[in-house]
């Protein structure tokens, strides 16, 4: 698949130091290439950088929110925006330089082969540059036991830096995806495979962030631990129950 009206989307809190570099280098890849900011009403004015960027180049579109309501709700309507756009692929990476732009093409390379294709982090071996060892560990352990529990062959079960095909994209029911941070990237990779569609991964080399703070925080690492036992459960239990129409 090469895609005819890519949109690439970054959810943006307080990312004025980044956004207009990350903006200009993603567009620089492609003229097809598209971007949507979905901004958190940033107090440091980066929703403003973003309307900048759009009246100048006519290919960056701004999604304003009222405020901080997550990453996996900025996601959620961010890929409906984008859908609703004529999208025929979606991008999703974080505003912050840790994902390198310069992955874009590789993804819809692979984009011909698969209906996801994941920035893997720990495809050849571990490509992170900057962690300290907990938050390494952390995130690779978080792989593991997600692919323990729900049966998930990717290396990488949380990274944020991914490209869809619109087509699954419409066939997950974005409403009914309620996690946020890690989880997030969890679940839509699980309601990925089980609708049947394929995954792949390319590997990445993950660079912490160059401006800004974090978002990690504890409580998105716990619900991150719960919904991997609800998904698989879920999904169990929609096995067990028969399919509707069927006597």
């Amino acid at each position: 698949m090469k895609p005819i009206k890519p949109i690439v989307v970054i959810p943006t809190y307080n990312e004025r130091d980044n956004l207009e570099r990350l903006a200009r280098q993603v567009l620089s890849l492609d003229p097809s290439l598209e971007l949507l900011v979905v901004d958190d009403n940033s107090p440091d004015g980066t929703g403003e950088v973003a309307e900048a960027l759009a009246a100048e180049t006519g290919r960056v579109t701004v999604l304003h929110r009222k405020g901080k309501l997550g990453l996996g709700s900025a996601y959620r309507e961010g890929f409906a925006r984008a859908l609703s756009l004529g999208a025929d692929a979606v991008v999703q990476m974080d505003a912050d330089f840790s994902h390198d732009p310069a992955v874009i093409p590789y993804f819809f390379e692979e984009l011909r082969r698969s209906d996801l294709v994941i920035g893997s982090r720990y495809l050849n071996g571990v490509s992170v540059v900057n962690w300290p060892l907990r938050r390494l560990m952390l995130s690779y352990f978080a792989s593991v036991y997600t692919r323990v529990i729900t049966g998930l062959t990717i290396s990488d079960c949380t990274s944020g830096f991914k490209c869809f095909r619109a087509e699954t994209l419409k066939a997950i029911d974005l409403a009914k995806v309620r996690s946020d941070g890690y989880s997030f990237q969890i679940e839509m990779n699980y309601r990925v495979k089980e609708k049947g569609f394929s995954i792949s991964e390319v590997p990445i080399i993950f660079i912490d962030r160059h401006a800004g703070t974090s978002k990690m925080s504890k409580r998105i690492v716990r619900e991150a631990v719960v919904m991997v036992w609800k998904l698989k459960l879920g999904s169990l239990l929609r096995g067990l129950l028969p399919e509707r129409g069927v006597s």
